[in-house]
């Protein structure tokens, strides 16, 4: 689609009071789109799904603009030129807007924002359907000259657990997409992945790895059924079943599993005993300095790197 000749000017808009309107939840849900905010997390929308982005809104460009491309800065301005020429190549939808609007749309908008749509979005398997290949060990990546068969450790999910902080929920979306995770589930009562506070913490990798939700019995019935051990991060365990420390379990056989689903609990409270019980590990993070404990994304980050990098290395 063309670029539309008309400038957005007009903050009071219908256009733009839907489109600013994605913010809440249920707008989202009656529209069954969501707000993409920022230049990184467009530029990934448009990259890898841009048959999802219904619309993109980018600052018109204006004398001020103009100015810092002819300096040849690396401006913001050239940043969402090259989002918009992309854009327009995969043949999305974009309106030229003014400062005011996009303010309108979203303060966190840095002059560029899009409109996705989540049923494209799932048809696409990149947000919300699981992945259909998590079970053809053929298709596992061969990134250390060994078979599928041989590598099938690489195949790890990262679950969460009643996540409920934004800012958490997107940055162990991002550590999970980075830790080359097959997925990310969202399991019992979590945040909105769409909230737009979640997307931005992303910074794209909501458009990298599929993310979806689903309740406890739900996923523990996927994980038994498809030969799935549960690693569960936790301190404390159980009376029966005490955490293994992470580097003893990596140096153990069982980082060998074909497949893993790492399960991190909510964020002040971790996981609950009736949650442990039903997991094949629970597994713990050494703390070797005075720090009590680690926050939700610090230990995702850790837990899942060290998985991820035991399983292309071998070893720690």
């Amino acid at each position: 689609m063309p670029m539309n000749p008309e400038l957005l000017a007009n903050p009071k808009a219908e256009r733009v009071r839907h489109v600013a309107e994605l913010a809440n939840a249920k707008a989202r849900r009656r529209a069954g789109r969501f707000l993409v905010e920022g230049p990184q997390s467009v530029r990934e929308a448009v990259a890898c799904c841009p048959d999802a982005v219904r619309d993109l809104y980018v600052q018109a460009d204006d004398a001020a603009n103009a100015a810092e491309l002819a300096n040849g800065a690396h401006t913001a301005a050239l940043t969402r030129s090259r989002i918009v020429e992309t854009a327009l190549g995969a043949g999305v939808y974009v309106h030229q807007a003014t400062p005011e609007v996009l303010s309108r749309i979203s303060s966190n908008a840095q002059g560029i924002a899009a409109v996705v749509d989540v049923e494209e979005l799932s048809a696409n398997g990149d947000a919300v359907s699981w992945p259909d290949d998590i079970d053809d060990t053929d298709d596992v990546a061969d990134t250390d000259g060994t078979d599928g068969a041989d590598n099938m450790n690489a195949t790890m999910i990262a679950a969460f657990w009643q996540v409920r902080d934004p800012g958490n929920a997107g940055t162990v979306i991002r550590s999970a997409d980075a830790a080359g995770c097959a997925a990310v589930v969202f399991v019992d009562d979590c945040v909105d992945v769409f909230n737009p506070k979640v997307v931005r913490s992303t910074a794209g990798s909501l458009f990298h790895v599929p993310v979806l939700s689903m309740g406890t019995e739900e996923f523990f019935a996927w994980t038994l059924s498809h030969d799935c051990p549960v690693i569960a991060a936790d301190v404390y365990g159980t009376a029966e079943s005490r955490p293994q420390s992470l580097p003893d379990f990596l140096r153990g056989g069982s980082r060998n599993a074909a497949a893993k689903a790492v399960l991190f609990g909510n964020e002040a409270r971790g996981l609950p005993e009736e949650i442990l019980v039903q997991a094949q590990h629970i597994v713990s993070i050494p703390i070797y300095g005075k720090a009590e404990s680690l926050n939700l994304a610090t230990s995702a980050a850790v837990m899942l790197f060290s998985m991820a990098m035991s399983s292309h290395i071998g070893t720690m």
